[in-house]
């Protein structure tokens, strides 16, 4: 059980925090990193080693990830923003030869009885659409996109059923975020947001303050190609949790930012791809060079905090620019689908 002294600095947090009305991941995000939850049950007679038994805790990723979409290739930069000493860092999950997903919040649990965190990243496999539990999910985004989304759903599932705390989360704060960026087939270039949140009941019969907790289906968001032809097209970029008060690298370009300006001026490259970013047409700038401006800019962001920098193109598939330091791990592929199934969008509307 969290301490009263515990609970005072967790509340003083949320306090203080700010919150986006488009975005209100902050709160579920710090809980999972402020709070370590017991498994209690209505007998005192139980031992207290059997309490650290049913001890989980789920060690918290924050950061931000920067995506830029150019002529015939995505550049994506990953920044770990460290939550407290321990924090796990954004990992980068290979989703298929085309996809990559980057994870952020509660990716890693950890658990008393064992010494090996249970990482979300690891041994992933999506769950065929064809599976009849999941035949009336609703139609927030395409087939291998729901697969990709129950797949962490079904890793998820067992972790948060041992929240037995009543836990002060609001209804729309995810816990874990999956951003998941790559070409779709005879679609092109895309960017999704996949939260997650949780929902809790009291039940009665195990006693007081005894809560049953089941995590959600996920909410999927569209953040590239934006909706209609003539809609700008720019920089993506997704912060967990989303209450940094430093801007973000477009409102740097926009307000031409020292460090911006400098790199801007000092290789002609540069100052082409800003130019396309600036009049909404990011998806028009050479490759390379769109590669090498966020290269040179990301740790002038990152300063000494770690990222990754990496692209993805239809042809050639993926491949690291500045590597993390430990391998990156696969999915594991479906063996109900084949590699050449289509992948169904949604056309952007046009205005």
């Amino acid at each position: 059980m969290s301490t009263p002294d515990h609970d005072r600095k967790f509340f003083s947090i949320l306090r203080h925090r700010r919150r986006r009305a488009t975005a209100p991941r902050l709160y579920a995000a710090l809980f999972c990193l402020a709070v370590v939850i017991l498994s209690a049950w209505p007998r005192a007679a139980r031992a207290q080693q059997q309490q650290l038994e049913n001890e989980i805790v789920a060690n918290l990723a924050g950061g931000r990830v920067i995506v830029h979409v150019s002529r015939e290739q995505i550049t994506f930069a990953v920044i770990d923003q460290p939550l407290e000493v321990n924090s796990a860092p954004p990992r980068v999950l290979s989703l298929d030869s085309t996809h990559v997903g980057v994870l952020f919040g509660a990716e890693e649990w950890q658990l008393s009885g064992d010494p090996h965190p249970v990482r979300l990243d690891r041994n992933f496999q999506r769950i065929g659409k064809q599976d009849p539990r999941y035949q009336a999910y609703n139609d927030q985004a395409e087939p291998d996109l729901e697969m990709i989304g129950v797949g962490f759903l079904e890793k998820l599932r067992p972790l948060v059923a041992q929240l037995h705390n009543k836990l002060q989360v609001k209804s729309d704060d995810p816990i874990f975020e999956v951003v998941v960026i790559g070409y779709a087939l005879n679609y092109g270039p895309e960017v999704w947001q996949v939260e997650y949140r949780i929902e809790q009941d009291e039940v009665g019969a195990r006693g007081k303050d005894y809560w049953q907790t089941r995590v959600l289906r996920p909410r999927f968001t569209q953040l590239y190609p934006p909706e209609g032809k003539h809609t700008p097209r720019t920089l993506v970029e997704v912060r967990f949790p989303d209450d940094a008060s430093d801007p973000g690298l477009r409102s740097l370009i926009e307000r031409n930012d020292p460090r911006i300006e400098r790199l801007r001026s000092s290789d002609q490259r540069f100052a082409k791809v800003l130019q396309s970013i600036d009049k909404g047409e990011a998806q028009k700038a050479v490759d390379q060079d769109a590669t090498d401006l966020l290269r040179a800019i990301v740790p002038l962001l990152a300063g000494d905090r770690k990222f990754v920098v990496g692209t993805i193109s239809e042809q050639q598939g993926f491949d690291w620019v500045v590597a993390p330091e430990e391998p990156m791990e696969k999915a594991q592929q479906d063996k109900n689908q084949p590699p050449e199934a289509p992948t169904l969008r949604r056309k952007p509307k046009s205005p």
